[in-house]
């Protein structure tokens, strides 16, 4: 008897330890370690941003400052303009500090592996922020602007710029794409060819350089010197004579270096798209130079994420909206994805009108 009751003990043991094992890889692989079960109020917040390559990344900085302090969390907001390594560092800093909650901008998102895994390991939550991180099953959410609508919406645009101009076509067009180390700028291009590609295949729309592809279309660093650099290349081997109808722009730091370039060249403005809602970009759309842009909040994007945060501060769930779209490649991270808005001249009053920055340049 007293054998039969030992053997019992010891399997009661033995399946308390599995399930105990069990759940410990549940929390940790879906949804943030000990972040699942709630933690204090004051906790330590991380949130690593990229390089300072466009404004809405600077104003990002001040907004997770303000907001997360302002819920009642120790911040640490950090930029790495020193490139990939400068934030692998940072992201392994953070999780040495006992950061519950990583919230990450990534430069390159293939390339955070192996901290990532470390934070899990740690039983810290990762939310990619705006761009999705790669090749791990270790970020539980991904918090961002739908980007496969940007791209289909700046497609629509440049159709319809080019068609106001020009009834019908064909269009002449050259297509500009993101860096290739970002995971979002093959899903903006992907987006646009979405709309546009069935029009280069009938003809109605024509890419002189013949470059197509997003390896041929793509522009390093997100660098507006790139971007007028390869304008030039392409306006001095293929338009000489002909004019140029429309550009395909990712954002609107390369959209002003393209109109820059097709000015020096002295051609004619041609429709160009871009994103972010830049201010200069803002101006040019209102003069009628740049054609449209794409209106990503970035107020909005930050208040979803420290909300995400707040879920897990609880011991809740994020907000999730898409659960199928987002493979990074080992598994589908769960998405909170936001609709980003086109902008042209004709609707930037109604766009920006709660905008204290934008809305004035709309007026007048």
């Amino acid at each position: 008897m007293k054998k039969t009751l030992k053997v019992l003990a010891v399997g009661a043991a033995i399946a308390a330890m599995t399930l105990a094992g069990c759940g410990r890889q549940t929390t940790q692989g879906g949804g943030g370690g000990s972040a699942a079960a709630g933690f204090p109020k004051d906790s330590l917040i991380g949130v690593a941003l990229p390089q300072k390559t466009s404004e809405n990344w600077v104003l990002a900085e001040k907004l997770f400052n303000d907001g997360l302090t302002a819920a009642g969390y120790k911040a640490s907001v950090q930029f790495a303009n020193g490139g990939v390594t400068e934030q692998q560092n940072q992201i392994s800093s953070l999780v040495t500090k006992g950061a519950k909650v990583l919230v990450i901008g990534a430069i390159d998102g293939s390339q955070l592996g192996t901290q990532v895994k470390a934070a899990h390991d740690a039983g810290i939550t990762v939310i990619a922020y705006d761009r999705l991180i790669k090749n791990t099953d270790a970020v539980d959410y991904y918090v961002a602007y739908d980007n496969f609508k940007v791209g289909e919406l700046q497609g629509n645009a440049l159709l319809e710029g080019m068609k106001k101009k020009k009834a019908n076509g064909p269009y002449n067009i050259e297509l500009f794409a993101g860096s290739p180390d970002d995971a979002n700028a093959k899903v903006f291009f992907d987006g646009a060819m979405s709309v546009l590609k069935p029009k280069i295949d009938d003809g109605t729309l024509k890419v002189a350089s013949g470059q197509t592809s997003f390896e041929q279309a793509v522009t390093q660093g997100w660098k507006a010197e790139n971007a007028q650099k390869r304008m030039d290349t392409l306006l001095s081997a293929n338009y000489t004579k002909a004019d140029l109808d429309g550009v395909l722009s990712p954002n609107d730091t390369l959209a002003r270096a393209i109109l820059t370039s097709v000015k020096s060249a002295g051609k004619p403005n041609p429709i160009v798209t871009g994103q972010d809602s830049e201010v200069e970009s803002v101006k040019l759309i209102m003069q009628g130079v740049q054609y449209s842009t794409i209106n990503k909040d970035t107020r909005n994007l930050v208040k979803e994420a420290i909300a995400m945060v707040s879920a897990l501060q609880t011991g809740g769930k994020p907000k999730v909206t898409d659960e199928k779209s987002y493979n990074n490649g080992v598994k589908v991270v769960p998405a909170n994805l936001l609709p980003p808005v086109i902008v042209t001249k004709e609707n930037a009053a109604e766009a920006y009108k709660d905008d204290p920055t934008l809305g004035p340049l709309t007026k007048g």
